[in-house]
């Protein structure tokens, strides 16, 4: 059982090709007031005053910068969690990433890159979809004023940030929910334990008895839901307490059109929890769904061919996203 951290990290045994400086094709804004301070970066070609549209990209969880450069076991390592490649950003549209609270843009040093406690005391579901919500409203009022479409794509713990932020702030126009539960996060874990039961991986008699401890440590979290020592999956109790609400509940108060991208071969998110959003949208008769499982991607839209090669689709499926955009 994994759990959804998506970034990419390359092994490189020469020397490290692109450091900090590489990225100033990004311009670096500020929101601050008496409390808080939001830090956003946008790619956009040609200056924001030549763009018609924005686009932003709500990654998953973990807490590294978007670029990343360092040194372990006389290694040296580059990770991203920016799975785009820019230049597939249609010209019309600035491209817009957020940082986390206390995770710097870009870390270039010899030691990996390691999070102020400011990240750890904002591990909020209603903190993120805050903070996507002042840059939108940010934008739209000193940089790109009234913009004819405002996208947002959330993937893995960014899909239940979007299908929060849907429901704050109306200047949205579409939404990306990529590799997301349609149900609380607290639920999948049981399925995955389920699967293996039935894969043959344990007996009944084993999965109940994962199943049972599993359900004895979300109590134990909803107990201690501000606790940032004990953890869980490498992430504190806060955390998991924070994002436990049901994404589902979320969706089905938006109205715009919806895209849900789920790969059938996920291992963070099982797919038999995604289905619960287009049960419930019929249920409810909502129409503003449009909803695509690829059959043999994982949660980054990946697929592994048969020579045991890897073949990355995320463009392929952003393609096909931005296209539907184009028609709704």
């Amino acid at each position: 059982m994994k759990f959804r951290i998506v970034i990419i990290f390359l092994l490189l045994r020469s020397s490290i090709l692109a450091q900090c400086d590489n990225f100033k094709m990004f311009e670096h804004f500020k929101i601050e007031d008496k409390h808080d301070t939001v830090n956003y970066h946008v790619y956009a070609p040609g200056g924001l005053t030549s763009k018609k549209n924005i686009l932003i990209f709500i990654h998953g969880s973990n807490s590294r910068p978007f670029y990343e450069f360092f040194e372990k076991d006389r290694k040296k390592f580059r990770g991203s969690s920016v799975p785009f490649n820019l230049k597939s950003i249609p010209d019309s549209y600035a491209f817009v990433i957020i940082s986390k609270k206390g995770v710097v843009f870009c870390h270039d040093e010899k030691k990996e890159f390691e999070p102020s406690d400011e990240y750890f005391d904002n591990l909020s579901l209603k903190y993120r979809a805050q903070q996507v919500d002042r840059v939108i409203r940010d934008m739209t009022l000193n940089h790109l004023v009234y913009p004819k479409k405002v996208v947002v794509i959330g993937h893995s713990e960014g899909s239940d940030v979007v299908a929060k932020l849907g429901t704050i702030n109306k200047q949205i126009t579409h939404i990306g929910f990529w590799s997301g539960s349609g149900n609380s996060q607290l639920y999948d874990f049981p399925l995955f334990i389920r699967k293996e039961v039935l894969e043959g991986k344990l007996t009944e008699e084993e999965g109940l008895e994962e199943i049972e401890s599993l359900f004895n440590k979300y109590k134990d979290i909803m107990k201690n839901k501000e606790d940032l020592d004990k953890t869980w999956y490498g992430h504190p109790y806060k955390r998991w307490a924070n994002f436990s609400e049901p994404p589902i509940e979320n969706l089905l108060q938006i109205s715009i059109p919806l895209y849900v991208a789920m790969g059938a071969k996920d291992t963070s998110v099982p797919v038999e929890s995604t289905y619960l959003i287009p049960v419930e949208f019929i249920r409810n008769s909502k129409e503003n769904l449009t909803f695509k499982v690829y059959p043999n991607l994982d949660h980054s839209f990946n697929e592994k061919l048969k020579d045991g090669s890897i073949k990355r689709n995320w463009n392929k499926v952003f393609s096909e996203f931005m296209e539907w955009v184009s028609l709704n």
